[in-house]
């Protein structure tokens, strides 16, 4: 064996985990092997990848979503387990309370320095967030007042009591647990809008809405009492009963870290370092659940009740356009599956595939034999179905739909991020950059076969479409490996369908001043 370097309390941690040593081993192979980008053939455009649904189809797809609903076949998966650091970066800097942190001393590095204006825009605009009374409470409870605080222009106390554990601890929450939006009878956390959300569009005959969160261990206690607290709330008011269950992402599912020389990096008490495989190791999660219909949307993409209407609308719309193409796609691979073989049928089914599914099929298919074609289209029909919403392309950082060709020329609808796509190579960069549609996660999964059977989704991974950064722990260099990304290389082999929704469905939160946005403040 190539790599004996694992010790018998290498093994024995590897156990416990429930990480196996080949998995180790091919992990490492991955750092070594020269990176494997996408090769994008083009953009997906309108007409050409993306569908745009006519008004006069609206009614009837509405009508499949509310059968389904109606059946309890669906349910919304939501991935909430990220702490929201990212949201206070510019915060973060004075988190240390023996720093000063005064109004003059800030405004002197405005200009040329993106955080200090980041800080100044945020402290002039406190009192419009939905989280300000809980701030104000508390430091009252210190005895120290913000408004007088504000007034000095001494923000020290006032960003460590909305940053630390001995404050709001906003710093170290997950975004589920933020309060994002403001009403007249109180503020809502994220996690409470997506429950608001679920009774609009999910909601079955008996009014039973079913929700699942991936939570982070540290939190998923916090997340259970939330629910409890304001259950009772929203089903009242919503004339709903509510099924959440949380999950947490596998720790089989974590990645070795290398060094810089792709050996095994060791911690201070000689033990290998394993790290979390990133978000595509939620689909371990989402196989798990064994559902029917799935949406899947981000913790952060949500919008007060004011904007909610197009959000349902286009939730609707898309599951119906799912279900109706599920139907299609289920009568034929019926009939192939009975060992049909007429031109005629294979041609239409062929047809069906290339101009309804956009599924385009490799320059060999037409010298196949009738069996051979019928065990192609066999294999491109019989896979999980997902319709991805996406919205016209607006600067935000992100992947984007486009065109892929893979290595037997065959080209493929994928949800593509910058980070698949080779650097060095100005043709790609620029197709990439010429994308006109962005995407949002807004996607309705179908998961089970014309069976009833749930799919296993591991089998339609890419499993090389990793990405490998470089981080540090305790001040030495390491690479990372992240598993193929939950929308990207984790659903690279489903059957995927591009419909075009308004921009307005959109709403995310990925700094702390995204919350100072209108379409997260009150009218």
């Amino acid at each position: 064996m190539i790599y004996s370097i694992f010790s018998h309390d290498d093994m024995e941690q590897m156990k416990a985990i429930g990480i196996i040593e080949e998995q180790v081993i091919s992990q490492i192979k991955l750092f070594k092997k020269k990176i494997s980008y996408l090769k994008l053939n083009r953009p997906c455009t309108i007409g050409d990848g993306i569908r745009v649904i006519p008004e006069d189809e609206i009614k009837e797809l509405i009508l499949h979503h509310q059968e389904a609903a109606s059946r309890g076949r669906l349910l919304k998966f939501v991935p909430a387990s990220g702490a929201a650091s990212r949201m206070f970066k510019s915060l973060l800097q004075f988190k240390d309370i023996n720093q000063k942190i005064d109004r003059d001393d800030i405004v002197k590095k405005t200009g040329d320095n993106e955080q200090a204006e980041d800080i100044l825009f945020f402290t002039d605009r406190i009192r419009k967030f939905a989280f300000f009374d809980d701030l104000k409470s508390l430091m009252s409870a210190s005895g120290l007042d913000i408004d007088t605080q504000l007034g000095k222009g001494q923000f020290k106390e006032i960003i460590h009591c909305l940053l630390t554990p001995q404050g709001l601890n906003y710093a170290d929450l997950p975004k589920g647990l933020l309060k994002f939006h403001q009403y007249s009878n109180g503020s809502r956390t994220a996690f409470e809008e997506h429950l608001v959300e679920a009774a609009d569009y999910l909601k079955d005959a008996q009014g039973l809405c079913r929700l699942h969160f991936t939570v982070s261990s540290e939190h998923k206690e916090r997340f259970e009492g939330l629910l409890e607290e304001v259950r009772h709330r929203y089903e009242k008011n919503y004339n709903a009963r509510f099924q959440v269950d949380f999950s947490l992402q596998k720790r089989y599912t974590d990645t070795i870290a290398v060094d810089l020389y792709n050996q095994p990096f060791r911690e201070k008490d000689g033990k290998l370092l394993f790290r979390p495989g990133g978000h595509g190791a939620l689909i371990e999660n989402l196989n798990d659940l064994k559902r029917d219909i799935v949406y899947i949307k981000n913790i952060d993409n949500v919008a007060p009740d004011r904007l909610k209407g197009q959000t349902f609308l286009w939730k609707k719309i898309l599951a119906g356009y799912l279900i109706e193409f599920q139907k299609e796609v289920f009568t034929y691979l019926k009939r192939l599956e009975e060992g049909e073989l007429e031109k005629r049928f294979l041609d239409e089914v062929m047809e069906f595939a290339r101009d309804r599914l956009v599924l385009l099929s490799s320059n060999s298919y037409q010298h196949m034999s009738a069996i051979k074609k019928r065990e192609f289209l066999l294999s491109k029909l019989h896979r999980p179905l997902r319709v991805c919403g996406m919205v016209k392309n607006q600067g935000e950082p992100g992947g984007g739909p486009f065109w892929v060709e893979d290595e037997d020329g065959t080209l493929s609808l994928q949800i593509v991020e910058s980070a698949q796509v080779d650097p060095k190579s100005s043709k790609q960069q620029a197709i990439f950059a010429s994308a006109t549609h962005f995407n949002p996660v807004d996607i309705v999964c179908g998961v089970r076969d014309y069976k009833g059977n749930p799919f296993n989704l591991r089998n339609y991974m890419d499993t090389n479409a990793v990405f490998i950064s470089r981080k540090s722990k305790e001040g030495r260099n390491l690479k990372a490996l992240e598993l193929p990304g939950l929308w990207n290389g984790a659903m690279a082999n489903w059957i995927t369908l591009f419909v075009e929704v308004p921009v307005i469905t959109f709403n995310p939160v990925k700094t702390l001043n995204d919350l100072l946005r209108e379409e997260h403040q009150p009218q």
